[in-house]
């Protein structure tokens, strides 16, 4: 790579050893994780083949599972479709099973010719692979690509859904990497021992989005209005990681307090029941989060303690952080490292007291002060961090292509 990539660029600033990316990530159609703030940042100046996801989760006989089915079938047919400037998605046909030699033989020959044959399209000749997905590993490296970067951003093995074959993914993946990028300790001390050429670079956030929380223009969500003070808030996917029973004891301690509770579901919510101040509202655009952040007073991160969430690096906490909101979160470590920012708590009570002390101090709600204090975790600045990763990995595998050549 030359010294030509910087975060804003054009055609002529375009790193003259490539000039695209392949993605593997999750579907680029769900709100916004740290894949696509990257990728969004990356195609300033260079065009992103993004791969929807090639599931690192084994298909169950269940409803949500058909429906996937027919979503990815449905977005095969449309083929390469533009999303973005310098940024087109691709839903690959493949057989969502990972463990079978024989599967995983037919897959890399089926999903090497749809992305060859997007480059193609693309007109990029200098591809990198960046890949968020243990199970791109069989693909991953006959695609013609200078450089494999494998991102880690989670235990995949450790989700309770994940394939038995997932772990073995991940290791040819790490063996293949060029360079191993982990969002959290954890992740970095596992990984680190597979490749040596390993780097921990925490998460980002968009700060710029997620400060308007603290601006008076912002208008207080519609739902919220009627809720009885204070409201205590949470974002994001309801999955077996998020702690509802501690969320249920808190309502049954404090039912003057209204818990908000925002975000799909994986999970049954029963534990909720006859609760009549948790309000679960559902998913909400991301566009609207700044409506809604603006609107608590205080923000919770309960996560259950296990090995998926203590190699997790939550995006929620930057993205409460940056709206200027006090957070009371689980202890697991990568939280743990804000503890100057934010209260830990483990049980109901806990989090009760941290409330309290935040009500009794007058610190509820958005916070400008709060806010500035991640203006230097934004992605931008871990695109530049990346980017110099990059150079170094490309000038690498640079001289070991001339070293073979010679």
């Amino acid at each position: 790579m030359t010294a030509g990539m910087g975060v804003v660029g054009n055609d002529q600033e375009q790193d003259a050893d490539w000039d695209g990316i392949i993605c593997f990530a999750n579907d680029w159609y769900a709100d916004p994780l740290s894949k696509k703030h990257l990728m969004l940042r990356f195609a300033r100046n260079r065009r992103i083949l993004w791969v929807n996801s090639v599931n690192n989760r084994r298909p169950q006989m269940a409803s949500k599972d058909f429906r996937r089915v027919f979503q990815k079938l449905a977005g095969f047919r449309q083929g390469l479709v533009q999303v973005q400037e310098g940024i087109w998605v691709l839903t690959p046909l493949y057989i969502p099973f990972h463990g079978n030699a024989a599967v995983r033989g037919f897959n890399r020959k089926l999903l090497g010719a749809q992305i060859r044959r997007a480059l193609a399209q693309l007109q990029i000749r200098r591809a990198i692979t960046y890949t968020f997905a243990p199970t791109s590993a069989d693909v991953v490296g006959t695609l013609g690509e200078d450089t494999i970067v494998y991102h880690c951003v989670d235990e995949f093995s450790a989700f309770s859904d994940a394939g038995a074959e997932v772990a073995e993914r991940e290791l040819e993946l790490l063996g293949k990497a060029d360079v191993v990028l982990c969002s959290a300790a954890g992740l970095y001390e596992r990984k680190k021992k597979y490749n040596p050429n390993t780097y921990l670079v925490a998460h980002g956030v968009d700060y710029e989005f997620f400060r308007k929380a603290t601006s008076a223009g912002t208008p207080i969500a519609q739902e919220l209005k009627s809720l009885p003070k204070p409201i205590l808030g949470f974002t994001g996917l309801l999955a077996d990681w998020v702690d509802l029973a501690l969320l249920a004891e808190l309502a049954r301690r404090r039912p003057a307090w209204s818990i908000v509770l925002i975000g799909r579901s994986d999970v049954d919510l029963k534990v909720f029941d006859g609760l009549s101040n948790v309000h679960l509202l559902g998913h909400r655009p991301y566009e609207r989060l700044p409506e809604f952040l603006r609107g608590f007073d205080v923000a919770l991160l309960p996560f259950v303690n296990n090995e998926l969430t203590v190699n997790a690096n939550p995006l929620k906490l930057r993205e409460y952080l940056a709206a200027g909101l006090p957070v009371i979160a689980s202890p697991i470590p990568e939280v743990a490292r804000y503890a100057g920012l934010v209260a830990l708590a483990s049980t109901a009570e806990e989090y009760e007291r941290e409330i309290d002390a935040v009500l009794k101090k007058g610190e509820s709600g958005p916070s400008a002060d709060r806010s500035a204090k991640m203006a230097s975790e934004s992605w931008d600045a871990k695109v530049i961090a990346i980017e110099e990763l990059l150079r170094k990995a490309n000038g690498s595998a640079s001289r070991s292509r001339n070293k073979a050549r010679s």
